[in-house]
Order: C-alpha cells, then sequence, then structure tokens
C-alpha cells in the first residue's frame, strides 16, 4: 500500500510539476520577449529616413546597454544595397540576417550566433515614410538572464515539489500503519488464543474491522461446536459398540455353541451403528459449506427413478413447485428424500404421492401413502436408531434417524402425520430454502 502510493504521489507530482514548468517558463519568456518587443517598437517608431537615404534615430534609445560593447542588449537596421546600422554594443560583430525572410508582424527566435552566448532576438520588416526600401529591424538580447530566470525557477519547483512529495509518502506511511494497527491487534488476539489464554477476540476493536471480528468469533464458535459434536458421536458409537463387542467377547470366551449366530447378530447392530454415525458425519462435515444447494425436483426425479426399479408395482407421483432449490448437499438430500419414498413404497399399500412447497424461508417437502399409517404414539419413537414396528420386511431401522439427523444438521425438521388424501402416512420434511 505504501509503494503503490509512493509511486503514485510521485507520478502525479511529476505531472503536475511538468506541466506547471511549462506554464511558468512561457509566462517568464513572454516577460522577456514584451521587453525586447518594446524595445523593437520604440526603435521603429523613432526611426526615420535622413537626407543621404539612411535610416537614423530622430531621438536616441533610453536603454545605456546599447553604447556598451558585449552589453547582451543589441540592435540592427538592414536593408539591401544599405550598409547595416548596428549598435556600439555589437562592437565589430553583425547579427545575421536571414536571407528571404520577410515579416509584417514581430518575429521572435533563438541564436547562437554567438560563441559562448545565446541570443533571444525579435526582428520586424517595416518600410518606413518616403522611403520604398524594406527595412529589417532587429533587436538582440543574451538569454542568459533569461535562463537564470527559467533555472531558479525549476530549482524551486523541484525542492518544492520534492518536499511535497516526501510529506505525502510520510503522511501516507503512518496513515497505513495507524489504519492497520487494528489487524495487528487482531493477530495478537489469535496468537493469545492459540496459546490458550482465551477462546474469543474480546478487545475492543475499530468499527471498520469489528464485522470481521465479529465474523472471526462466529467461525470460532462454529468449530467449537462441530468439534464437540464430533465428540459427541465418537462417544456414540463407542458406546453403541461396547455392548456388542462384550457380548461377542463372553460368547468366545465362554466357548458358546451358538458363537457364530451371536457374531452376525452383534455384528449387524454395529454395522448399523456404524452406517448412522457416517451418515451423520457426512452431513456435519458437509454443513458449512457456503455453496451448499440442490434442486429439490431433479433429486425427487432421480430418487422416483431408483425407488421405481425397487418396486416396480408401487406408483409414485409428484407435484409442486420445479424450481425451489434447498440449502443443503445434493447427496445428503437424495438420502433423505430417498428413504422417505423409499419407506412409503415398502410399507404402503401401493401409492406414494410427493408434494413440493415453499413456506417462507423454508421448502416443505410431503411425502404421503396408502398404508396402515403409523399410530400417533409410535411417531415419535419411530425416529430412533434400529426401530422398526414392521419386522417382516428387510431393513436396519435407521433410515428415518438418519433423515431427522440430517434434516436438523441443516437446520430443518422432520415430521409425521396422518394423510388426509391418500389415507395413510404423511411425512413432513422442512429444509432451509437457498
Amino acid at each position: 500500500m505504501i509503494g503503490v502510493a509512493a509511486l503514485w504521489i510521485s507520478v502525479l507530482l511529476l505531472g503536475g510539476g511538468v506541466a506547471l514548468d511549462r506554464v511558468l517558463t512561457d509566462a517568464i519568456t513572454r516577460n522577456f520577449d514584451d521587453g525586447l518587443n518594446y524595445v523593437l517598437t520604440a526603435m521603429i517608431a523613432s526611426a526615420e529616413i535622413g537626407p543621404d537615404g539612411e535610416v537614423l534615430f530622430n531621438r536616441p534609445l533610453a536603454d545605456q546597454r546599447f553604447l556598451e560593447p558585449n552589453s547582451g542588449l543589441y540592435y540592427q537596421i538592414s536593408a539591401k544595397e544599405h550598409e547595416d546600422w548596428r549598435s556600439r554594443s555589437l562592437w565589430d560583430r553583425a547579427l545575421k540576417v536571414p536571407d528571404g525572410h520577410a515579416d509584417q508582424n514581430f518575429h521572435t527566435y533563438d541564436s547562437k550566433q554567438f560563441p559562448g552566448e545565446d541570443l533571444r532576438i525579435m526582428e520586424r520588416t517595416v518600410i518606413l515614410p518616403g522611403s520604398n526600401t524594406r527595412w529589417m529591424f532587429m533587436v538582440a538580447a543574451a538569454r542568459e538572464g533569461l535562463d537564470r530566470q527559467i533555472h531558479t525557477l525549476r530549482s524551486t519547483l523541484f525542492q518544492s515539489f520534492a518536499l511535497l512529495a516526501l510529506g505525502l509518502i510520510v503522511l501516507t506511511t503512518f496513515q497505513t500503519i495507524y489504519g492497520l494497527r487494528p489487524l495487528r491487534r487482531v493477530r495478537h488476539e489469535i496468537v493469545r488464543m492459540r496459546g490458550g489464554e482465551k477462546n474469543r477476540v474480546t478487545e475492543p476493536m475499530p468499527a471498520e474491522v469489528l464485522p470481521m471480528v465479529e465474523e472471526l468469533n462466529a467461525l470460532l464458535a462454529h468449530n467449537e461446536r462441530q468439534a464437540e459434536e464430533a465428540r459427541t458421536h465418537a462417544g456414540n458409537l463407542a458406546h453403541a459398540l461396547k455392548t456388542p463387542l462384550t457380548v461377542i467377547m463372553n460368547a468366545a470366551t465362554a466357548q458358546s455353541p451358538d458363537l457364530g449366530d451371536t457374531v452376525i447378530r452383534e455384528a449387524t447392530t454395529m454395522r448399523r451403528q456404524v452406517d448412522h454415525h457416517l451418515a451423520r458425519a457426512r452431513a456435519v462435515g458437509r454443513r458449512g459449506a457456503a455453496q451448499s444447494r440442490a434442486e429439490v425436483w431433479t433429486s425427487l426425479q432421480a430418487v422416483e427413478r431408483a425407488v421405481q426399479r425397487l418396486y416396480p408395482e408401487a406408483r409414485i407421483d409428484m407435484s409442486g413447485d420445479k424450481l425451489v432449490a434447498v440449502r443443503v448437499e445434493r447427496q445428503d438430500l437424495d438420502e433423505m428424500l430417498g428413504n422417505l419414498i423409499e419407506n412409503a413404497a415398502k410399507y404402503g399399500g401401493g401409492s406414494v404421492f410427493a408434494t413440493v412447497e415453499k413456506k417462507e424461508s423454508m421448502v416443505e417437502i410431503l411425502v404421503e401413502d396408502d398404508g396402515a399409517g403409523i399410530p400417533e404414539a409410535d411417531r415419535i419413537r419411530i425416529f430412533d436408531r434400529g426401530v422398526r414396528l414392521d419386522s417382516g420386511k428387510p431393513g436396519t431401522g435407521l433410515g428415518l434417524a438418519i433423515v431427522r439427523d440430517v434434516a436438523e444438521i441443516y437446520g430443518g425438521s422432520v415430521a409425521m402425520e396422518e394423510s388426509d388424501d391418500l389415507g395413510g402416512l404423511l411425512v413432513r420434511l422442512r429444509l432451509p430454502m437457498a
């Protein structure tokens, strides 16, 4: 930031200095030329033709430098077939008259015709009364004084703009250091949190940094919740596996004759527990993704095709909003809808109806069937892990438990009701709208 600011300040001041130098240099040069113009005008006004046809002044010029040799101010009047009339200051030198050049207006230019002395020359061609001759009036002045003024101007400009640039860069440096000071304070707070001294950024911060600090604290709280959930899941899984493992160990130690059946039964229980906790772990890991988004209708169509192949005798109909999306990973949405629709096709009477509706910031997905339904007293218990009301059909008893846990992880919910249209069970799945 400081480097970019210093570069930009330098570019701006350099451009401004060059522009100002040109303006002031032109102004000083014009002022210098105005002095030459005044002298040349006075020469022309006082010039007349003498009896011998030569030009002369009817009054002497006021500037005494014309009388001092090599004084730096000179004049010369020239014409064809006439001898040049030069100021005494020229001594034995003469100004060069441009060949074939005649100016009715004042013409100014620089010349290096005198060694070691640069000149600024102004000339004009004039026809005096009483003569048809074109007289070239020329006045020249050494550029030393003009160049000295320009040098002084440029030196002053350079020093002033350099001091201004230095002051602005120093100001920018202090402003940047002071402006970024709160970020250094945040860094120190993070170092203290990493060292275990605190678990949040509690130091007061300026309004510009406060939103970032609040988001950082929210992220820390989110990570803590995820870590706590991970510890809880690990503890639950360990507790769930402990009992089946104990049963297997006891049966193996006692050399029980039904050891094989015991191992198969308890291994099936452990597998259900592992599948359930893996599903929860996947959902928790994907919940934090800000880009989580799934089209409900697309997921319903995919699930419908898969369930239809498993239960070809079941009829699955769908209706509702086809454009709505939920803030859920597609894989988790497929798993929830798959469990609900498969249960409806498996335990229902053959008809399944899915409806998609928008309710404020939530999306409701209703799955109905024409089966026997579930008694109201069992509608909460059925969501527990391993609970099955119909053990005559294959399954693990984890489907609805996974639906409930994954929905709650994403901020949704699932509930059971009685279907008014089909007479069976109605499952209401609510998920946050994307």
